[in-house]
């Protein structure tokens, strides 16, 4: 016990770390391992040292989380996440002001879609003309990247060209390939397996709205998707209490649930009032999203309860909000009625894109010029 307060103390140290995995792995000693590791500095210990710990990534533990640490974009420290947050709050008091920012003068930023869209091509077209930049539109049916260039050889020459890449598509392996063999920062404009820009407007709306995050309480509705997985992550991150309302197999992703497991401020539960109960903030998203058409029949036999309405706005707080990453489905994911009344926080939601994004861009690319 002494030796485990004395190691609290130091996040650094690995060799600690090292000992308890390797005796647990080798004694089979799992129920101890999950006693005395079962708190996020042991798994962020873990994550961050994990290239130093022999045999971690086979371990029954911990090897899928750290996997999933160490490339799906859980590193981010809560104090990057609320910097991120200030300088969008600084950035968007600018623009309304006129105050010009032209941080990234005579920078390029490439956009390539796989997925069509209309919030993240305007916002960040946008954001980066008002940051002094330039966009390029690259539509994938329009790069030899849609006609079977490696991934590796687009982000080589795109690197030489220009001075970062966005990127929004379907597979994560394809944002992580830019990144691995690109040295320019690489972006996440959205991938079915997490959303993250969408999750820093978020953020910012309810601080906006709410004056904090840190103890106020998120739910989720509706389908495990890349939404459920990224406001996990984040809420979690800046200390909101975050419970997901899910039906059976439609749950979100495994890593994720891995990664949740280590907060004790996290539930995943079957029944959306329950989620809801004294809620600050009730979000949800689409049934079917994109690429998911063909099974739209299928989920909503599924979905069939997983709304936002009445009912569940009656057990959450009196002046909970409601968000929507848009685009919404009236009457499925949410009523005309509770959509048309939180349209105020729904619509500052959207608009933050432009803002959250573009204090990314300055953190990212500002440091490359």
């Amino acid at each position: 016990e002494q030796e485990i307060a004395e190691t609290k103390s130091s996040l650094a140290n690995q060799s600690y770390t090292s000992y308890m995995l390797d005796a647990a792995y080798k004694g089979g000693a799992l129920e101890i391992l999950t006693a005395v590791l079962s708190c996020a500095w042991s798994y962020q210990m873990i994550g961050e040292h994990h290239e130093k710990i022999p045999g971690v990534l086979e371990h029954p533990l911990f090897g899928e989380w750290v996997a999933g640490y160490s490339s799906k974009g859980y590193r981010e420290s809560t104090e990057e996440i609320i910097d991120i947050l200030n300088l969008a709050d600084q950035l968007k008091y600018e623009q309304k002001h006129g105050i010009p920012h032209n941080l990234l003068k005579g920078m390029t930023l490439g956009m390539i879609f796989q997925k069509s869209s209309t919030r993240t091509r305007v916002s960040f077209e946008a954001g980066m003309y008002q940051l002094g930049g330039h966009a390029l539109f690259l539509s994938s049916k329009e790069l030899q990247i849609g006609r079977g260039e490696p991934v590796q050889d687009t982000a080589r020459v795109l690197s030489r060209y220009i001075n970062g890449i966005m990127i929004r598509t379907f597979e994560q392996s394809e944002v992580e390939n830019l990144a691995e063999y690109g040295n320019i920062p690489i972006i996440n404009g959205l991938t079915d397996f997490s959303h993250p820009c969408q999750v820093l407007a978020d953020l910012q709306t309810v601080r906006e709205y709410k004056n904090k995050l840190d103890g106020l309480k998120m739910c989720y509705i509706g389908d495990g998707n890349n939404m459920a997985n990224s406001l996990t992550v984040g809420c979690l991150k800046v200390g909101m209490d975050v419970t997901l309302a899910c039906p059976e197999g439609y749950h979100p992703d495994k890593r994720v649930l891995n990664f949740a497991a280590a907060y004790p401020n996290f539930k995943l539960v079957s029944s959306p009032k329950e989620a809801a109960a004294d809620a600050d903030v009730l979000f949800t998203d689409v049934w079917a999203s994109m690429g998911q058409e063909g099974e739209a029949e299928k989920r909503r036999i599924a979905f069939k309860g997983y709304q936002i309405n009445d009912d569940i706005m009656s057990v959450a707080k009196s002046d909970a909000m409601v968000m929507h990453c848009l685009p919404a489905h009236r009457e499925e994911e949410i009523t005309a009625k509770v959509l048309e009344q939180h349209a105020n926080e729904i619509f500052d939601e959207a608009e933050n894109r432009l803002h959250a994004q573009k204090a990314v861009m300055v953190r990212l690319m500002a440091a490359e010029n």
